[in-house]
């Protein structure tokens, strides 16, 4: 079974593309089919960190954008759109324009909006305008990035929560230091956790512990919304 992965939220610098480069390392790592589409064409980052996996995405054009439909529906496969900041009127007109929704529907094809929000007024703002308008059409699931903020109360606080079966997961924060080597050598997760060649950049052993770690707290999280989701099967 497809699934769709959208990673959002209108808010910039919450640290989407970190999560969709997570959820890409997520996939690779379970063995899941996997395709992840780059819409931020200022910040391509996963079009850098994970090249053989990645496609180009323009919203504001219609024929790229049904490619994530093409991609769902032509083969079993995660797709992940990792959205750029102040990109929500684009994708709600092609969903509204191309009933999208139903679409998903018919086909048996789950869709997941992951909303990435740091601890600030404006992402509880956003969020609370967001919600209101797709919680009941689109299963959305609020990533709290606890590398951007430590204090999610004003969110956790809001009526629709307690009204609503929304969930919640938090995104442990990694030390800065060794995140800032990560992006710095333009490795994947798996290659920073795993690269010991001394004629080669890599992280120091205890700095490719510290990522094992966070890694596997990452993906606890992770299997709060997607364990038996699902389907394994080969990467591609």
């Amino acid at each position: 079974m497809s699934m769709l992965h959208f990673v959002g939220g209108e808010k910039g610098g919450v640290g989407k593309s970190v999560f969709s480069r997570l959820l890409s390392q997520y996939f690779l790592d379970n063995n899941l089919s996997y395709m992840g589409l780059d819409a931020d064409q200022s910040h391509p980052s996963l079009t850098r960190y994970y090249p053989d996996f990645t496609q180009a995405l323009q919203l504001d054009v219609f024929e790229s954008v049904d490619n994530i439909m093409e991609l769902a529906l032509s083969y079993e496969r995660q797709v992940l759109v990792d959205l750029p900041a102040q990109s929500e009127r684009f994708l709600e007109h092609w969903i509204s324009e191309s009933g999208v929704l139903e679409l998903c529907e018919e086909m048996e094809i789950p869709l997941i909006y992951w909303y990435v929000v740091d601890d600030g007024r404006d992402s509880a703002q956003l969020l609370q305008a967001f919600l209101a308008k797709y919680h009941k059409s689109v299963q959305c699931v609020v990533v709290k990035n606890r590398g951007r903020g430590s204090d999610f109360s004003e969110i956790e606080a809001m009526p629709i929560f307690t009204q609503e079966q929304i969930q919640q997961i938090c995104l442990p924060a990694l030390h800065a230091e060794t995140l800032h080597k990560v992006d710095k050598f333009n490795f994947s997760f798996w290659s920073a956790a795993n690269a010991k060649d001394n004629t080669a950049p890599h992280l120091s052993m205890m700095e490719r512990q510290r990522l094992k770690v966070w890694l596997r707290k990452v993906y606890t999280e992770l299997d709060k919304v997607l364990k038996g989701k699902c389907l394994q099967g080969s990467a591609s």
